[in-house]
């Protein structure tokens, strides 16, 4: 499912950011007490197309380190918001 939900926020997302102006925070994101990161997302474009999924990054995982430095670090317990990745991300 998350696979699923993944394709769809990234096949759409060109779309949706070239549509509107880029927001503030595109989600939240929460650290559970074992590190494990959740992105709670959503993508909003014209006529009112909508995008939303979750993704979870797990300790060890590859892409881990580079979305703590993302939300600028993030602890156990703590949710912020999430704010949008570059282009080409």
């Amino acid at each position: 499912m998350r696979s699923i939900l993944l394709v769809c926020i990234l096949t759409a997302g060109p779309f949706l950011i070239a549509a509107a102006p880029l927001p503030a925070s595109i989600g939240a994101a929460t650290m559970a007490k074992d590190g494990t990161i959740s992105l709670r997302l959503r993508a909003e474009g014209e006529g009112g197309m909508t995008g939303e999924g979750v993704l979870t990054y797990k300790r060890g995982d590859p892409r881990y380190g580079e979305v703590l430095r993302h939300l600028g670090g993030l602890k156990p317990g703590q949710t912020k918001p999430v704010p949008p990745w570059p282009d080409g991300h």
